[in-house]
């Protein structure tokens, strides 16, 4: 199977994120076994919102001979390359990849919906996130009978001022709920919690520094390059917000059912 190719600006540095299969954390052996529980329902429509290249998109129509797929996002350069996999894959007739917000759309309903660490995707751009709002919308954009799975961030505890300012800029306590109240939130929007998992320790290790390594090894090659600082600054920021919030911060994978 063919995976994301790492991308670069003629000889400057390659794109965080270059090189990945997943944009988050999210192993082969869990996508394999999320496929599988999608693809029993058969779907006949997935939706994909802030999908990136959606390689899980194309693995749920990969799955379900016939199903069609639509992956929205707003970052052209991903739609490519996802445009790419598809044909490599023999699905380019079976997804389309739209270049547009997901805040609105009116592209559901669907019989799967995929949201996985996109979730502000679906929220007013000019107001705060609110997880509360991403489920509300993900109900409406799901088929009766049909099949959500959300990759959203859970605190495993909340961290404290002084953690909080290790990690990205303007982090609050209350901008993730914890697990358990997470779960609340999607029953109280109109889901039952069907399948409830969370990342790993290694699932994370393996994205984050997936996420840096072509550009770190590009920076220990051209330490004087003229976009070296620039870089260096960026993936400096990333690496450090990491290293304050991987004891703090979980993902959960939720299947969600909407409730008749």
């Amino acid at each position: 199977m063919s995976q994301p190719k790492i991308h670069t600006a003629g000889d400057g540095p390659p794109s965080l994120a270059a090189g990945l299969t997943f944009h988050g954390p999210f192993s082969e052996a869990r996508a394999a076994r999320v496929v599988d529980r999608l693809a029993a329902e058969s779907p006949g429509t997935v939706l994909d919102i802030g999908c990136g290249w959606g390689e899980l998109l194309l693995r749920v129509l990969d799955a379900v001979p016939g199903a069609k797929g639509l992956g929205i996002d707003i970052n052209g350069d991903d739609l490519a390359l996802g445009r790419r996999i598809a044909a490599e894959r023999g699905l380019a007739e079976r997804v389309e990849y739209v270049e547009e917000s997901g805040y609105g759309t009116t592209r559901g309903p669907a019989d799967t919906v995929l949201c996985l660490g996109s979730g502000q995707a679906l929220c007013d751009p000019e107001g705060p996130y609110d997880v509360a709002v991403v489920l509300r919308e993900l109900r409406r954009l799901v088929r009766p009978g049909g099949r959500v799975l959300l990759g959203e961030g859970f605190w495993q505890r909340i961290p404290t001022a002084d953690e909080l300012a290790r990690m990205w800029p303007g982090a609050a306590a209350d901008d993730h709920p914890l697990l358990e109240g997470l779960v609340d939130l999607a029953i109280e929007a109109g889901f039952r919690p069907a399948w409830i998992e969370t990342a790993s320790p290694e699932e994370w290790e393996e994205f984050e520094s997936g996420y840096r390594h072509a550009t770190e090894v590009w920076l220990a090659a051209h330490p004087d390059h003229p976009l070296a600082e620039e870089t260096r600054a960026r993936v400096d920021r990333q690496r450090s917000a990491w290293l304050g919030y991987r004891a703090h911060l979980g993902i959960a994978y939720l299947t969600l059912v909407p409730v008749g």
